[in-house]
């Protein structure tokens, strides 16, 4: 038999959906499962995104250009970036299939294999797999859920800086603690890349998901770091267009666009009725935002307070984003998780949570932790963590 790739088999399944097997097991025996496992909001999309498809009119289905339609990047300039204070040009654009595929191109372009790339400990777990893919390794930085996940300052930082280090990944607001990054913390940052000379890879994938007064200050924002700035956005969950799969890979500098462009040539074109659904979303109004934002925030207020009036469970309020990291009385997450699938039912349903393990490089930790994903309404919320307290206690039993 044929020997498969070390490299494949070296990269981890995905946490978020690796316990899916057994959801599906339970819907087939007739189970409700509440799903706060998965960033898939139940938020409409902006009317103007269906419109757009709907309004399509076709009788065949070309490539784009390989760095998206002219017209989509000029409206993301125009539409959305100016909007918020950030100034680019549409050469300093390239559409992906998702904000994965912008961060893989990055992995190609900026990276050799063997150099590291530091990130803020829990971190999206895809990170680590797109990373591993591309021969690129993963140095996390400690952040600890009893701080609220605070950013810990430069010197600690520094400390994990070595000679193979290309850059510093942030996910800001951040999947999956929810934390939001200040205006200082960016700088403080983007003055570490400054002084070691790396670059600083953004996800912003969640910017509109904020919910202090204070306004989001973006990588894209801070001056003179214009060649080591690498911004990656998504459609996926600012306009709840997951399907669309479209995100776009920005920075101001050349060299690497040009790289990088040479990489989506590879692979044709980004989807292009993504675009037009992503293209039509760019006309939702403020009055959208806020509503999502309000949505949001009652969201949130109830699954926080809900979470830490169990016993035995913590859980940080989070700024951003839709998720929180919660610690369990329980020694092994995963195996509960698994345990609520398979074994438990409160009236014919149960909750898929997922393990936050897989979201740490550091061995041992997030072993009694999940990442709550806050993404239903709250009456569904309510009957989950009364599922989730009540589980808690058999399982302790058991």
């Amino acid at each position: 038999m044929p020997h498969i790739s070390k490299t494949a088999g070296s990269v981890p399944a995905s946490a978020i959906r690796m316990l899916t097997p057994f959801a599906d097991k339970a819907k087939a025996d007739g189970v409700k499962v509440f799903h706060l496992n998965i960033g898939a909001p139940d938020i409409k999309s902006p009317a103007s995104a269906i419109k757009a498809v709907a309004d399509f009119r076709f009788d065949h289905l070309p490539y784009s250009n390989s760095a998206g339609t002219l017209a989509f990047r000029q409206d993301i300039v125009e539409k959305y970036y100016s909007k918020v204070g950030i100034q680019l040009d549409t050469e300093d654009i390239l559409v992906t299939t998702a904000g994965s595929e912008s961060l893989s191109f990055i992995f190609h372009a900026a990276f050799d294999p063997g150099d590291e790339v530091l990130v803020m400990e829990p971190y999206y777990c895809n990170y680590n797999t797109l990373a591993r893919m591309n021969g690129v390794n993963v140095v996390a930085v400690h952040t600890d859920i009893r701080n609220a996940f605070a950013l810990p300052d430069a010197g600690e930082i520094e400390k994990h800086i070595s000679p193979r280090t290309k850059a510093i990944l942030v996910c800001n607001p951040a999947n999956p603690t929810g934390v939001l990054y200040s205006k200082a913390d960016v700088l403080a940052i983007a003055n570490i890349c400054r002084k070691h000379d790396l670059f600083l890879i953004s996800d912003e994938a969640y910017r509109e998901f904020c919910y202090t007064d204070e306004p989001y200050f973006s990588a894209m924002q801070v001056s003179g770091m214009e060649d080591n700035v690498i911004l990656i956005d998504s459609a996926s969950k600012r306009y709840n267009l997951c399907g669309a799969r479209i995100g776009c890979l920005i920075s101001k500098n050349k060299e690497l666009m040009e790289l990088v462009t040479k990489f989506a040539q590879a692979r044709l074109c980004p989807p292009v009725l993504g675009q037009i659904a992503a293209r039509g979303a760019l006309d939702a109004t403020p009055d959208y935002f806020k509503a999502v934002r309000d949505e949001y925030i009652a969201r949130r207020d109830y699954t926080i307070a809900a979470l830490n009036s169990i016993p035995g469970v913590f859980s940080p309020k989070p700024d951003g984003a839709f998720y929180t990291v919660a610690e369990l009385p329980v020694e092994d997450a995963t195996d509960f998780c698994r345990w609520l699938l398979t074994d438990f039912r409160l009236d014919g349903k149960t909750v898929m949570l997922t393990p936050a393990e897989p979201f740490y490089s550091t061995p041992g930790l997030g072993r009694n932790q999940v990442r709550v994903a806050y993404v239903l309404e709250v009456p569904a919320l309510k009957e989950a963590m009364k599922i989730l307290e009540k589980a808690l206690v058999i399982y302790k039993k058991d």
